[in-house]
């Protein structure tokens, strides 16, 4: 199974949804920073998952609403969830409050954003993953993960 991973969107979002759908991926997560309810909508053509960032902080109801509308899940501050018996932890990633209990889970993957860079390194057992930003950012990134292979790949998308 193969997931996109985008975060730091800040309303940015019909290339990137069309990228990862393009590469065939299953499920979509969200890193927190949507900054509008019409991402929910534009995501929600596949499984959905997303966690709060700190521009989303005005507006949990509204995303949480738009979350129940469209069958997403928002994962509010930080969450985990299982596919493809992998455990996957999503959180923004400004708080270390929020970040710090589901590292400490050690799930197979976390997934973050908030620094509007693209990471990927191993912290114990858990492999760490962000998938850069769509907005304030030299290079527009998300991020393609096959469950099955441990595989990544982050792709350029066009501005």
């Amino acid at each position: 199974m193969k997931i996109g991973i985008l975060s730091d969107s800040h309303n940015h979002r019909e290339r990137a949804v069309a990228l990862l759908r393009e590469a065939g991926v299953q499920a979509l997560f969200h890193c927190g920073d949507l900054a509008s309810e019409e991402i929910v909508a534009a995501c929600a053509v596949l499984p959905f998952y997303f966690s709060l960032g700190n521009h989303d902080a005005d507006m949990v109801r509204i995303l949480e609403r738009a979350a129940d509308q469209h069958g997403a899940h928002c994962l509010g501050w930080g969450g985990e969830v299982t596919l493809a018996g992998k455990r996957i932890a999503v959180v923004h990633g400004h708080i270390s409050r929020d970040l710090k209990p589901l590292l400490e889970a050690e799930p197979d993957y976390l997934l973050t954003g908030h620094s509007h860079q693209s990471h990927d390194f191993r912290a114990g057992v858990t492999r760490r993953i962000n998938p850069g930003a769509l907005f304030r950012a030299k290079v527009f990134t998300v991020a393609v993960l096959d469950l099955a292979s441990d595989e990544l790949e982050l792709r350029e998308v066009a501005r």
